[in-house]
C-alpha cells in the first residue's frame, strides 16, 4: 500500500480504514503540523505520532479506547486520596510546561519521545487557538508553595476531547488531575474522550473499547456541536491547601 503524501495547504485526509487493515495504521505523511491540519485529523480518528527528518507520520488505531465522561469510575483508593491529600488542580495554567513534562517521560520500548520541538510548537499554537487544553495537579511543599506534580493535555473540537499525553512527577498526580478534569469537561459539554489505546490506568476510570466506524461517526458528529461553556483558565479544585 502506497503512503499518501499531504501537500502543504491541502488539509484533506484519506480514509484511514485501508491503513488500519493493511499498513498497521499508518495513514499518510506530511511536512507540517499546521493547526487546520490537526483540526481536520482528529475527528476522523487520525493523529500525528512521530516525526523523522522533517516528515510527520499520521496514524489511526482500532478499536478505539474511549471514556464517556458521565460514566467515569473513581475507585475507593483514589477517592480517599482525593479527600485527604493536599493538592490543587487547575486548567490551562501552564500548557507549555505540561507538554514539556510529557515530552521528558521515559517510555518502555521508545528511545525518545514523539513530542519533539515541532510537536510542542504545533500544539502550543493549537492551545493559543483555543483547541488544546492542559490540566495541572499541584502539590504544596514544606513552605506551602505549590509545585507542578503532574497533569495531561489534549485536543478539544466541539464536544469531543482527544487525550494526548500525561505525566506524573509525584505519586497519584496524573490520576488526581484526570479525576478532577473529567467531571469538569462533562460540565462544559464534552461527551466523548478519546483515549486512543486502552491501558490498565484508563480502564480503572471506566474506559471501554469502541469499534472504529462507531468511534469516527461519533467523533465527527460531536466535533460539529458547540460546548455548553468554554474550557477556560482557572482552578478546578483546592483540597487541604492552607
Amino acid at each position: 500500500m502506497e503512503i499518501p503524501f499531504l501537500a502543504p495547504g491541502d488539509h484533506r485526509f484519506p480514509d484511514p480504514r485501508p491503513a488500519l487493515a493493511e499498513n498497521e495504521g499508518l495513514v499518510c505523511v506530511s511536512t507540517d503540523l499546521a493547526v487546520p491540519r490537526l483540526l481536520a485529523a482528529y475527528p476522523l480518528g487520525i493523529f500525528p505520532w512521530f516525526e523523522e527528518n522533517g516528515v510527520f507520520f499520521w496514524f489511526s488505531i482500532a478499536p478505539r479506547a474511549v471514556l464517556f465522561p458521565k460514566k467515569i469510575h473513581i475507585g475507593r483508593s483514589l477517592s480517599k486520596t482525593l479527600r485527604n491529600k493536599p493538592y490543587a488542580v487547575t486548567v490551562n495554567r501552564n500548557f507549555p510546561e505540561v507538554i514539556a513534562a510529557c515530552s521528558r517521560i521515559e517510555r518502555p520500548g521508545q528511545e525518545s519521545s514523539w513530542i519533539g520541538p515541532a510537536f510542542r510548537q504545533a500544539y502550543t499554537e493549537l492551545h493559543k487557538a483555543g483547541h488544546a487544553h492542559s490540566f495541572e495537579c499541584w502539590y504544596p511543599d514544606d513552605q506551602g508553595n505549590l509545585n507542578l506534580a503532574g497533569g495531561f493535555y489534549g485536543v478539544q473540537i466541539g464536544r469531543a476531547f482527544f487525550g494526548e499525553s500525561m505525566f506524573a512527577a509525584q505519586p497519584d498526580a496524573s490520576k488526581i488531575a484526570f479525576a478532577c478534569a473529567v467531571p469538569y469537561l462533562a460540565e462544559c459539554g464534552i461527551e466523548l474522550i478519546d483515549c486512543q489505546q486502552d491501558t490498565p490506568h484508563l480502564a480503572r476510570f471506566g474506559s471501554e473499547q469502541m469499534e472504529f466506524n462507531d468511534f469516527q461517526a461519533t467523533a465527527l458528529r460531536l466535533s460539529l456541536s458547540d460546548l455548553q461553556q468554554p474550557i477556560n483558565q482557572g482552578v478546578l479544585r483546592e483540597q487541604n491547601i492552607r
